[in-house]
């Protein structure tokens, strides 16, 4: 696209902004300063007890050298904790692109996370995320890595600058704020893409942190093309991803990929310079429930574990899949068994429709389904899982010769239905329903005017029963929309760049209540913060 020129609502709710009387009047344009980057999601609640604050890092990025450090549980907080919550701070000045990035601790991938671009006269921002389901990982000593691969040059002169803490609550009380949190008994990673998992596993669920960037087509993977149409970004089976996870060669789980917008996508960093996409600073893991698997991989052997991502051309670089694995355990059995009773596949679908013209069109239709249940025997009794996922995309992407046009509308849709019976207990099952949405047009006017507009959505509801009662509930609605403009092809002071961008967030559900916060900006300047609930 215009490639020649230079993206689970179970978050708990703190406190929200009040509702903000009219802001700034903004610029006629933008200048050398705008906005701090800032996002409607709400903040991570923290409970009311003693905590413990670590630092894991603190580095200046110029180039692809790694931060290589230690970390070292706190001592005066416990090795049990209520919430662990992980804050990453950054500053740059100048000029720089955006920039991928992650952060370990002892092999487990903890943060993927992109960068902000930086106004001349320099930014700060901050992400936070609770890190609680790592606690097995945080209660040893562990080697650290993080990396932000950064290019410094005469041109690009941004120098990244970040630290990176985790702050520690102490379980106190029987609160369920301040009670020990329920978390995995391991948290394990890959060994040359092998797997050996305790014996007593009852549980097991992946994590894929998958993102597709890099700069090449795989990053803007949502418009690619059949190789018979006449677009930039070429792939022989058109546009349609799917994560794959495969146990043994054997696939274990389907999902849809986020289309995350970073923030200098579709050809237009004026669109986030205060206000960055769905996700593109938090990247949210892919989880696949391997739980049906649990009696296999419990032989004690190494089992070998595989993600790739369907539709991308063979050969072809672009995407990053790293992987965590979450284990339970059974503690009343030194050895669970159990095995795999079914495991239905639907037939892929992929389908796309080139029509040409003087406005060029794919029409894409694609989607998977897959079945898998398995069961355990536990201390407690068998207990069988049933993992059921549906994907289906479609898409419209249109485009003029020279791509002086280039818009794309498409939805992906994700559901998955989690059903566990046995244990003496009455079925229990959890639907989860994700749609993913993308609308966009940029175009190539008179004088070089390259204007984007643009929206996404990050929606989801999820529910659990026990039986055929609702026992929980949560509705998430994310949507960010922009509209930009600039002179392209000339210095930046030279651009004359007007902006409007807007994020809402909304989220409500059992033991919730409701969150819905709206922010808006012109010219990156913060003109409404708003609470609706």
């Amino acid at each position: 696209m215009l490639s020649g020129l230079a993206l689970a609502a179970s978050a708990l709710l703190g406190a929200t902004p009040a509702a903000a009387a009219p802001g700034p009047v903004p610029p006629p344009e933008f200048g050398t300063d705008w906005h701090d980057p800032l996002t409607a999601a709400p903040p991570v609640v923290k409970p009311h007890t003693r905590s413990c604050q670590v630092t894991l890092g603190e580095a200046q990025f110029r180039d692809f050298t790694p931060y290589k450090g230690s970390y070292t549980p706190p001592k005066k907080c416990g090795d049990t904790w209520s919430k662990v919550v992980l804050r990453l701070d950054g500053k740059v000045k100048g000029r720089q692109y955006d920039r991928l990035g992650h952060l370990h601790v002892g092999g487990v991938e903890v943060l993927r996370t992109s960068t902000p671009q930086p106004s001349p006269d320099g930014i700060t921002w901050s992400v936070e995320k609770d890190v609680t389901r790592y606690s097995d990982t945080f209660r040893r000593t562990q080697d650290v890595e993080m990396l932000i691969g950064n290019v410094v040059n005469e041109t690009y002169t941004g120098v990244i600058d970040v630290k990176a803490t985790l702050t520690f609550y102490a379980a106190e009380g029987r609160d369920r704020r301040t009670k020990p949190a329920a978390t995995p008994d391991r948290v394990l990673t890959l060994n040359d893409n092998s797997l050996v998992t305790p014996r007593n596993a009852q549980r097991i669920l992946a994590e894929v942190y998958a993102t597709g960037s890099g700069g090449g087509c795989e990053e803007y993977w949502y418009l690619s093309v059949p190789e018979k149409a006449p677009y930039s970004c070429k792939s022989a089976d058109g546009p349609y991803r799917e994560v794959q996870l495969k146990v043994d060669g054997k696939l274990a789980g389907i999902a849809a990929p986020f289309p995350t917008v970073w923030t200098g996508g579709w050809s237009n960093p004026f669109l986030w310079y205060t206000v960055p996409g769905p996700r593109a600073l938090d990247v949210k893991p892919i989880q696949y429930d391997l739980t049906p698997f649990a009696g296999i991989l419990n032989d004690g052997r190494p089992h070998k574990i595989e993600v790739g991502v369907v539709g991308v051309p063979a050969g072809q670089e672009g995407w990053s899949h790293p992987v965590n694995v979450l284990v339970w355990q059974d503690h009343g059995s030194r050895v669970v068994t159990g095995g795999l009773i079914r495991h239905t596949e639907g037939a892929p679908a992929n389908s796309t429709t080139y029509t040409p013209g003087s406005e060029h069109r794919l029409d894409t239709r694609g989607g998977h389904a897959l079945t898998v249940e398995g069961y355990v025997n536990t201390s407690r009794g068998r207990v069988t899982t049933r993992v059921a996922r549906t994907l289906e995309n479609t898409s419209v992407h249109r485009w003029t010769d020279g791509e002086s046009l280039d818009a794309l509308k498409g939805e992906w849709r994700d559901d998955e239905t989690v059903t566990v019976t046995g244990a003496h207990g009455p079925t229990r099952s959890t639907e989860a329903r994700r749609t993913y949405a993308m609308d966009g047009t940029t175009t190539l006017g008179t004088g070089d005017r390259l204007r984007t507009v643009l929206t996404l959505g990050d929606k989801a509801d999820t529910a659990s029963f026990t039986g055929k009662r609702r026992t929980g509930h949560t509705r998430l609605d994310h949507v960010y929309s922009g509209d930009a403009t600039y002179t392209a092809n000339v210095p930046r002071d030279q651009r004359h760049a007007v902006a409007t961008t807007g994020e809402r967030y909304r989220l409500s559900g059992s033991g919730i209540g409701c969150y819905d916060r709206s922010v808006k900006t012109v010219q990156g300047t913060l003109v409404e913060d708003r609470t609706h609930c």
